[in-house]
């Protein structure tokens, strides 16, 4: 149970998986990266501005409100992964020694946990809002501006996961994460009641006792499960690039600078499955 609490002692990503890939080299990851962080934070800041520039819409008391839901939280938090990551990669790209490792080893671990969380609730978040959450039934959003922002916070949200689940050379991450994404989603669901008792209102319908009655528990323990499924699918797919990419292609990563790595560690407790690597 404390294993749930440690952040490790061995060798932190000796081969800088985070920042490499198996098929592009770091210079166009790094771009790849700062486009996707370029596109969410624009997506995010528009919707701000939009909002508060139409009145119809609810003005800034709805972007403001907008802090409250968890597709919008997730959403964030993809964007700032994506900066970090874009960060990290540059710096690696650059000197051939990316920030991340210079961290304090809880900032590293916690770094692996922001990668799980963006690589699952992003596809939770699609899933749920598409299945659940789409007001128009059958129709298409009554606007345009409408449709270009769910699809961007709903939709492409969902790529760019699948893009950091595909392109980097991220090994799986460990089973621990599943709890720890559970816990985030716990934590959320205080958020949404605190909502409910300071702001009044629910974020989602489905949370509401008078709306769904008993449901309500049922809701809140399928998307715990659906949460924890799409972790074990994303760490498959994660297992699957590197067998395919590395054990039978033999496409190691493409790296800042030729360095010797042999006797890298194979794998590590945060989830580093580290094989030797070569130009």
């Amino acid at each position: 149970m404390l294993k749930a609490f440690a952040f490790g002692t061995d060798p932190w990503d000796p081969s800088n998986r985070f920042e490499t890939s198996w098929l592009l080299s770091p210079w166009v990851l790094f771009g790849l990266r700062a486009l996707m962080t370029l596109y969410a934070f624009t997506t995010l800041l528009l919707n701000i501005g939009y909002q508060c520039a139409h009145e119809e819409l609810g003005g800034c008391q709805a972007s403001r409100d907008g802090f409250s839901y968890f597709t919008s939280l997730a959403y964030w938090g993809l964007a700032f992964y994506l900066l970090t990551a874009t960060v990290h990669t540059f710096s690696y790209a650059r000197y051939g020694h990316p920030l991340l490792s210079t961290l304090p080893r809880p900032l590293q671990a916690l770094h692996a946990l922001f990668y799980s969380s963006v690589t699952s609730f992003p596809f939770l978040v699609t899933i749920v809002y598409w299945g659940l959450l789409y007001p128009y039934g059958r129709a298409w959003f009554p606007s345009a501006w409408l449709g270009w922002s769910n699809v961007s916070e709903h939709g492409l949200n969902s790529l760019f996961a699948l893009l950091e689940v595909l392109v980097p050379r991220t090994a799986p991450q460990p089973w621990v994460h599943a709890l720890w994404l559970v816990v985030l989603l716990a934590l959320y669901l205080a958020l949404a009641y605190v909502t409910r008792a300071t702001k009044g209102f629910y974020t989602y319908e489905f949370l509401d006792p008078t709306a769904t009655g008993s449901l309500v528990a049922a809701y809140v323990f399928g998307i715990g499960a659906a949460v924890v499924i799409i972790f074990a699918i994303v760490r498959g797919l994660v297992w699957v690039r590197c067998w395919v990419t590395e054990d039978k292609l033999g496409l190691r990563g493409k790296f800042a600078a030729p360095v010797a790595r042999a006797g890298d560690v194979e794998e590590h407790d945060l989830g580093s499955r580290d094989v030797s690597a070569s130009k």
